[in-house]
């Protein structure tokens, strides 16, 4: 029995490690050559602290107050030179990867196919290496280096944890880097250098109502989280607002509807901010959040959406006086991808 623990480190990289049965996590990082921060490895300085986002463990009583106090285990604090786990975990290690002697991961594949989705939207698949071993949270992202260049773009993936095939949803740019390669020079069996995991922006377990909202492309981590709450179930409701420019910008509709019927308690609108448009509902997804899926603020609003965006629905979160239990955004522009989640 092994189970999986994702390091996430304040810089954004994430490192993935395996945990024996009965082993700590610092004695399974150090196994695996990232250097935890520690001491004592005893439970006693608490120099190894971290904070336990997700999963089960057992902490036993071999260590100080000094160390770590109830209040702080109560808020999901933890020892890693004491943590032994029970399941899959994530936890947040509050140091530089660099300090811990790792740094982001690197991995290779080959560019499976490229799908024009839209004019706005294409869709790119990559088929990872046989030996690449590539894991992810839901709602994360990996910069992936531009074939003849030495530039890299990031993307979130729109693919589930644990496929060999990966899948990004990525704004077709006029005069792009990318774009011009995707759509002038991609060529299916083309190496591609991937370097990541990154970002803090990815699913958490969902134990209130969910929001998700959609700017674009923006679209990508939300379908990787949904694949997630597919395959583990979710017992809780989850509404998306999934807003676009135009209608024919609006893609994968087909794999949304398959959600309705697969996930009992999704639903979504779709949302077109022109005025021209016919569409049902127009705007954008600050005009259709209504009080039913605020939930009185009993919600975990999932946002990923160009920065106005982002600003437009904190804006209009003050306005109603509305704090969502937890609010976790990702803006993005044309060229890259930056985190911020609160």
């Amino acid at each position: 029995m092994s189970y999986t623990i994702a390091l996430n480190f304040e810089d954004g990289v994430s490192r993935f490690i395996t945990c024996k049965a009965e082993e700590t996590v610092l004695d399974a990082a150090y196994r695996q050559k990232i250097n935890l921060p520690m001491d004592c490895s005893d439970g006693v300085c608490g120099t190894c602290k971290g904070h336990c986002e997700q999963g089960a463990f057992d902490m036993g009583d071999d260590y100080l107050e000094e160390a770590l106090s109830e209040e702080e285990e109560a808020e999901g604090k933890v020892l890693t030179c004491q943590m032994v786990p029970s399941s899959d975990c994530v936890i947040q290690v509050p140091v530089a990867s660099t300090l811990c002697k790792t740094q982001v991961g690197e991995i290779t594949g080959q560019m499976a196919c490229v799908e024009s989705l839209s004019e706005d939207s294409i869709e790119l698949m990559i088929d990872m290496d046989e030996d690449a071993e590539l894991a992810f949270l839901p709602g994360q992202y990996i910069n992936i280096q531009v074939p003849g260049s030495e530039e890299t773009r990031s993307y979130s993936f729109s693919s589930c944890p644990g496929d060999k095939r990966v899948s990004f949803l990525i704004r077709n740019v006029p005069d792009g880097l990318m774009s011009g390669y995707l759509t002038r020079t991609a060529q299916s069996g083309d190496p591609l250098t991937l370097t990541g995991p990154l970002g803090s922006f990815y699913l958490r377990d969902v134990k209130r109502p969910v929001l998700m909202l959609a700017g674009g492309t923006g679209l990508a981590p939300l379908l990787s989280m949904l694949k997630v709450l597919e395959e583990k179930g979710c017992d809780q409701p989850v509404h998306m607002i999934y807003g676009v420019s135009r209608d024919d910008h609006l893609v994968k509709l087909d794999e949304l509807d398959a959600y309705v019927q697969q996930l009992p308690h999704f639903s979504y609108t779709t949302v077109v901010a022109d005025e021209a448009s016919e569409h049902p509902h127009k705007g954008y997804v600050t005009h259709h959040m209504d009080a039913e899926i605020l939930h009185d603020g009993n919600v975990d609003v999932y946002l990923c959406g160009p920065p106005p965006m982002v600003d437009a629905v904190l804006k209009h979160f003050r306005e109603q006086d509305i704090m969502p239990a937890s609010f976790y955004y990702e803006k993005f522009t044309p060229n890259q991808t930056s985190e911020e989640a609160a």
